[in-house]
């Protein structure tokens, strides 16, 4: 955290909605907690319908909170007591569709939040803003002439120009082709972070998350089950679920051996937890694409029964003898049929484990 106060903290968040049929109420976010400090990315990760852009809407003003408190510096902006209008928040937005306006031109768009300032103050900021986003040549461009990373980096500066304290940002990668997310979530990062802007983010993208966000909220059934730095939640996820969802893995059992190791059923694996007293015992130990490397010298082998190219690599999905099925990547210049078998081994450094 950059400061002993966050500049956004929610604390016990609980929002609900009338249900369909109208009976009763639905709890769409329950118990939540996070903290932003100035100049952080956060992300609330999960998959539709888990509540993440409803918090967002909260943070926005935009909904109304049942339970806890949203605090803007130290400001209590939404509690069951209190609600500060939207205008009021210093929170900027954007929109999953970027929300351009169609009749004005990219300058235009980006002065639009800056009316309170004379009209050639307004039209200095917004090219200020033009130029940290390197779009000064299209100044005059309209939106439907940008490519929709352009779009993105007008929409940012937009929501940047008038300095709000928080940037919120609702799946802002979606509607662009995949080969773009990655790129355009790391090119996004770099402007919040040169201007030292705090920003928060949903998606249901892993790997958009991982290349913006500092840090990373796993939400599910309304609730953060991990706020956690990309690198914790990948190498040390607190629960199964939190492991099931990041990265590419499966579980595949093991006995636990003397020494803190454990056997599985494509050899044996060192562990940093302390298991002296589970000798002989079974647990669930979680296998990643990267934790097997393709090795022709190798007596162990899998059978390839699925194959995805990625451009550098394949994904390729494997078959044990067990019939068990597991993912490794393997350098695109291994190109290997479906149905041949491949020499695999086991290339572990950091084994997480689960009982069953």
């Amino acid at each position: 955290m950059n400061s002993v106060h966050p500049l956004l903290s929610i604390k016990n968040l609980e929002i609900d909605y009338p249900s369909r049929d109208g009976h009763g109420r639905v709890t769409a976010v329950k118990g939540l907690n996070l903290a932003l400090g100035q100049g952080e990315i956060g992300c609330l990760l999960g998959s539709s319908g888990c509540g993440k852009s409803t918090v967002l809407r909260a943070i926005c003003g935009f909904e109304p909170i049942k339970t806890g408190e949203i605090q803007l510096r130290d400001i209590v902006v939404s509690s069951q007591s209190t609600h500060i209008p939207p205008n009021q928040r210093r929170v900027g937005m954007v929109f999953q569709d970027f929300a351009l306006f169609p009749h004005l031109n990219v300058l235009e768009n980006i002065a639009f939040g800056l009316q309170h300032l004379p009209n050639n103050q307004r039209t200095s900021l917004a090219m200020e803003w033009l130029q940290r986003v390197s779009l000064t040549d299209k100044a005059d461009a309209y939106p439907h002439e940008l490519s929709g990373g352009q779009q993105q980096r007008v929409a940012l500066a937009r929501a940047m120009a008038p300095e709000p304290d928080l940037i919120l940002l609702d799946e802002p990668f979606s509607s662009l082709d995949i080969e773009l997310r990655e790129r355009l979530a790391s090119e996004m990062r770099d402007i919040l972070k040169a201007n030292n802007i705090t920003a928060l983010l949903v998606t249901h993208d892993q790997y958009e998350a991982f290349a913006i966000a500092d840090k990373i909220g796993v939400m599910t059934e309304g609730k953060v089950i991990q706020w956690d730095a990309p690198y914790e939640l990948y190498h040390k996820p607190a629960s199964r679920y939190v492991a099931d969802f990041i990265g590419r893995g499966i579980f595949i059992k093991g006995i636990v051996q003397p020494n803190n190791k454990i056997m599985i059923e494509i050899g044996e694996l060192e562990i940093d937890k302390d298991h002296a007293k589970d000798i002989g015992k079974e647990i669930d130990v979680l296998l990643r694409a990267d934790d097997i490397q393709h090795d022709d010298r190798s007596p162990m082998q899998a059978e390839v029964v699925r194959k995805i190219f990625r451009g550098a690599d394949f994904l390729y999905t494997l078959k044990l003898a067990s019939g068990i099925e597991i993912f490794a990547y393997v350098p695109s210049h291994h190109d290997h049929a479906v149905g041949e078998k491949i020499g695999i081994q086991l290339v572990a450094d950091h084994v997480v484990t689960f009982d069953p």
